[in-house]
């Protein structure tokens, strides 16, 4: 999809001036031609407060009068994970490319909306998944590519992580209207978007959550899940912010001729039964992009995973290109952790919803 121009020099909006809008204005102002020309929140002082520090000249608390503007392309939802659906759907509805910080939305249902309002548009939907544009992960992408695993025999993901209660404290984190739920859904999604990446969304999944230490919250601070995948690998999915100190999101993959361990952004075992001249460069550590670490404050990743998606879009806006990932892609993640809830609620198997439900 594309707009019915392909300007060289692309203005941003941005909606909800929080702590992740600040990785989007600065990943959009190391984009060639790209600028944020107005931003829009609840608050007063915090909207102009964030327009001071990135040069914004333009602030509202209206998404309508942002996305009115002649000057903008394109509008940032970086809005409580509950909250997209609203402005997005009208930064749509008035032509307006849309990026979506993750998850994409809470419920299958308001996914779907978001899904479909992007086709009626004819506009794009790039949802946040950053850790896909790490040169580590995207290394153990071209090896499963080329089919250097043989056949998978697991596949699990480990995100044993730490918050502080203040970070739950009066906030919308770890609430069920606004989260969507809480380690599975905010702190693993990146893991597990990238597990369904490299070998599949799970065809079956069993999980337990609970609350270990943040008692006071709706949601899980921790969960633990069995998957199994529809070409026979089994898995599993650890998720908790109450683990200190906090370790590096890791994930496993073991086949038949080799397996990997990638932890954040960085390949730390690179063992296959046949060798590749590129194998000891790799465990050299050269593919290691300096993407950062939420294990233990969710600002400690770069922006450098957001610029480099927001510039796909940039490209795909420019010349009519495909977007590397859209709102179906992203929809699978989402998919999978509500799965996980469904079956920690109902103490059974369940299967995550394979495709976007009819209108």
């Amino acid at each position: 999809m594309t707009s019915s121009t392909s300007p060289t020099s692309i203005g941003f909006g941005i909606v909800g001036p929080g702590m992740i809008a600040d990785f989007h204005a600065r990943a959009i102002a190391a984009i060639p031609g790209c600028s944020v020309k107005g931003v829009c929140g609840r608050s007063a002082a915090t909207t102009k407060a964030f327009a001071e520090k990135h040069g914004v000249a333009f602030t509202t608390d209206r998404v309508e009068d942002l996305v009115a503007r002649d000057d903008i392309q394109v509008i940032c939802v970086t809005t409580p994970s509950g909250a997209h659906l609203e402005p997005a759907l009208t930064a749509m509805r008035a032509g307006r490319h849309v990026v979506v910080e993750k998850p994409i939305e809470v419920t299958l249902e308001r996914m779907d909306a978001l899904l479909a309002a992007s086709q009626a548009a004819g506009v794009h939907l790039l949802p946040i998944f950053q850790a896909r544009y790490g040169e580590g992960a995207r290394t153990v992408k071209r090896a499963l590519d080329a089919g250097r695993f043989g056949r998978l025999v697991l596949a699990s993901a480990y995100v044993k992580w730490v918050r502080a209660a203040a970070y739950y404290h009066q906030s919308w984190h770890g609430t069920l209207a606004l989260d969507g739920g809480g380690a599975l859904i905010n702190q693993a999604i990146h893991a597990i978007d990238l597990l369904q990446w490299f070998a599949g969304v799970p065809t079956d999944v069993f999980a337990w959550t609970t609350r270990r230490v943040h008692t006071g919250i709706e949601a899980e601070d921790t969960a633990a899940a069995t998957l199994r995948f529809g070409n026979g690998a089994l898995g599993v999915i650890e998720a908790s912010t109450a683990a200190y100190p906090g370790w590096s999101r890791r994930l496993e993959l073991c086949g038949e001729n080799g397996s990997i361990v990638l932890e954040d952004d960085r390949i730390t075992r690179w063992d296959f039964r046949e060798a590749a001249p590129e194998d000891e460069t790799i465990r050299q550590g050269a593919t290691a992009t300096q993407m950062g670490s939420g294990a233990s404050s969710p600002s400690g990743i770069s922006h450098l995973g957001h610029q480099k998606q927001i510039a796909n879009l940039v490209e795909a806006i420019r010349s009519g290109t495909s977007l590397e990932v859209d709102g179906p892609e992203a929809r699978k993640a989402v998919a999978l952790v509500l799965a996980l809830y469904e079956s920690a609620k109902t103490g059974r198997p369940a299967q995550p919803s394979t495709g976007p439900r009819p209108a």
